[in-house]
Parts: structure tokens; sequence; C-alpha cells
């Protein structure tokens, strides 16, 4: 299917309808098709999405980054700190607009990205602040080229009616690029592979529902007349279904039955689908195994860490990026930008697994970068104050000069302070400056 020029460009009332539909007449790529006929198979999101794979990848990696904690911090002379005082901070994290959580939102904002290679949100401005954001589904927005070069946009409701959305309150988010603007549609770039995957389906589903049984003809040895044809053809019925019940068939008077096509063992039937969900995966940039394809490699100990964290960095960590720098330069006014920036936490993946949490608390406030009470608010108890906002070490950390005098802990840290009593001594015995 070949993209429409302006000259091919649909009436009001139709775009409308098209829009409803999900069916959008120009995509944001204009040199990419939103829907391509490949393998015999129509190709736009939802017919991917009805890929196992696809789903599996767009789940996978949309879910991960929605359950991400997004933060937005605030610099400051000290370090950083939470700036949950900004009006942005609730946007972010908690809620973006009255029917949205922020998991479902970035949920849904990911997998626009994912597989229609554009995230768009309308900004909801009121008093010239902002208060929320919009989601705005990709195949439902229209650009125009208006006299000045401008884009002008437009939005179809789920009503049908189409209204316009200035520039000025679009949240976007590209994803991969090639001209550094818009990104560009993985499913229409993959068409190929998605059609091939759908086609493959299609047959296995065929072959699943004839029973696993090939097409079956029949040869007689004569030439039948008009009336015994059409009796041949209503016996035929009740043929197929004692084939299909596993009774026998009778075959009479010299006639023979022999099958037409390709048996799924020859035409390699469940090696083409396991192919496609490594090819669909390869799309994603999304690990076979991590949606439940089974393989040979190791699943378990050092094999599962080095795909979590080849996933963390190769696959999740592009995306982030493309979200945070977008929040940074769209969402922040110009004077709070050298400030305030937008964080996801990847420490949240951790809370999944518990020694893994246990490990790196340990190790953390073992060396005194952070304190007792930073963990419990992350563990979401409540802090106990005094020592434990404290940063502290390890007590057996003692200066090099006494490292071997001592043999055991109780004697060193008896000598540690000795040693600090006399510098506080020699201090105090100086004579003051002149």
């Amino acid at each position: 299917m070949k993209n429409r020029s302006n000259a091919e460009k649909p009436g009001r009332f139709k775009a409308a309808l098209l829009g409803w539909l999900g069916v959008d007449w120009r995509t944001l790529d204009s040199t990419v098709p939103a829907s391509t006929d490949t393998a015999g198979q129509n190709i736009t999101p939802n017919s991917v999405m009805t890929l196992s794979a696809a789903w599996a990848c767009t789940r996978l990696i949309s879910e991960t980054i929605g359950t991400l904690p997004l933060q937005l911090y605030e610099r400051t002379d000290a370090g950083r700190r939470l700036a949950t005082e900004h009006p942005l901070y609730r946007i972010l994290h908690s809620s973006p607009n009255a029917n949205a959580t922020a998991s479902t939102y970035w949920e849904a904002k990911s997998a626009a990205l994912l597989n229609q290679g554009n995230g768009l949100s309308e900004k909801q401005i009121l008093n010239g602040r902002l208060v929320g954001l919009k989601f705005l589904a990709p195949n439902r927005l229209t650009r125009r080229r208006m006299a000045d070069g401008q884009y002008q946009f437009f939005y179809t409701e789920d009503n049908g009616q189409q209204r316009p959305v200035q520039n000025s309150r679009l949240f976007h988010v590209p994803g991969f690029s090639l001209d550094g603007r818009w990104g560009v549609s993985a499913i229409s770039y993959g068409a190929r592979v998605f059609g091939s995957a759908l086609a493959a389906s299609q047959a296995a589903n065929s072959t699943f529902e004839k029973g696993l049984q090939p097409a079956v003809y029949f040869k007689l040895d004569r030439v039948l007349k008009k009336e015994q044809r059409d009796e041949f053809r209503t016996n035929l019925k009740t043929i197929r279904g004692s084939m299909q019940a596993g009774e026998a068939p009778l075959l009479e008077a010299g006639m023979d039955a022999e099958a037409i096509g390709i048996n799924p063992k020859d035409a390699q039937l469940l090696e083409s689908r396991s192919f496609s969900v490594e090819e669909v995966c390869r799309w994603y940039l999304v690990d076979p195994s991590m949606v439940g394809h089974g393989n040979k490699d190791s699943n378990w100990g050092t094999g599962l860490e080095q795909k979590m964290l080849r996933f963390i960095t190769f696959t999740l960590r592009p995306w982030l990026t493309r979200i945070e720098q977008a929040i940074n330069k769209s969402l922040l006014p110009p004077q709070d930008q050298g400030r305030y920036y937008a964080e996801f936490s990847i420490e949240g993946l951790l809370r999944g697994d518990a020694a893994a949490r246990a490990a790196l608390y340990s190790v953390m406030v073992n060396n005194g970068i952070w304190s007792r009470d930073e963990v419990r608010e992350k563990e979401n108890m409540p802090a106990r104050g005094g020592n434990a906002n404290v940063l502290t070490v390890q007590s057996a950390m003692v200066p090099l000069d006494l490292i071997g005098t001592q043999n055991d802990g109780d004697s060193a840290r008896a000598a540690l302070k000795a040693w600090l009593d006399q510098g506080d001594d020699a201090t105090q015995k100086q004579e003051p400056l002149q």
C-alpha cells in the first residue's frame, strides 16, 4: 500500500472516520507506509501485536519502563535532592492526568515509541502553568504543512471529531530517528519480518484446524455426469466428516484418494515459527529467553545476570535517556532547566531481588555512601534519626601506622581512640597564630 499524496488526501469526514477506526491516511514518517501488505498479511500495529513475540517484547519493555520510579531532582551545592515541591514532580511521578496513573501513562507512551516510533502527548495548561499530560495515540494524529512551512497537527478523538493541536503544546518523544526529528516505525520498516511471522502463524493455525490433515483429492477411472458429480460432492461431506472423526471412509467403484500439499514436517513449520520469534525479538533488541522462548542458553546464575545487564544497558537505557532528555527539554521552563532534571531510578529493578538489594545496601552503608535512614527510606520504612542518619564506615579500618599492632577488634578500636585523643591533645597544645 503506497502513501497517499497531498492530492489524494481524504475528505474531512473520511479522515475522521479513518481516525476513529484507528487507521491514519498519513504517518508522521512520510517516507514509510503505515500499512504494508507483506506475505499476504496486512501489517498494522494491531495485527503485529497479535504475534506472541511482539506482544511479549512490547510488554516487557513498556511495563519495565512504566514501573521504574521517575523522579525530579534539584541540583544544590550539597549535591542533589528530590524536588517534591516542584509542580512537575507530581505529574511525572504520580499522575500525569485525571484518568491515568504514572505507570499506565508511561507504559502506553513506551509502547507507542517501540512500535510506531513516536511517543506523543498534549500538554494541559491552566493559567499558563503545566498541570497535566494527555496521551495521544500516534495513529490518530495527522499533520499538514502550512503556508509558512510550519506543521499544523490534528487529533481524532474517540467520538470521531478531529481537533487541532498546537505545536507548542505537543510533548514529543522521538524513537530511533533518521532525520533527527521524527522517529521511524519499527513495524513499517520490519513489515517483511512481521508479515512472515503472521503468515507462519496463520499457516500453523490452518494446519491444526484441519487436524494436521493435508488436502485430499479423489480420483476415478471414468468421466462422471453432472448429476453424478453433484451427488459425489454431497457424499464428500460425509466422507470428510468420517475422516475428521477418525473413521475410515468407504471408497467405491475404483475411487482413489491422494494428498495434496506438504506435511508440517516437510514444510518445517515448527522451525519457521521458532525462527520468527527470534527475528521479532531482534527488532526489539530483546533476548528470546526473556520472553519465554526456550533455548539451550543458561537462564540461571551468571548467565541470567549477564542477560539482565545486557537488557538494562542496550535495550532499556536508550529508551530511558530519550524520555529523560525530552522531559528536560520540553516540560521544564527555560529558567529551570539548569537547576532541575528528571531521571529514572534503575535501582527499582532490584526490588524484585531481595538478596541483591541487601548486598547493595550493605556495601553502600559500610562504605559511608548511604546512611541507614536513607536505606530505610528506599524500603518505605520510617526514619529513626540520630545515628541512623549518620554516614559510617567499618570500624576495622584503622590508620596504616596501627595495622598489625593489635589482635582483635576491641583492641583496635581502643588504639584508634587513643590515637585520635593524642591528636586532639596535640591540637589543644598548639599556640594560637599571632
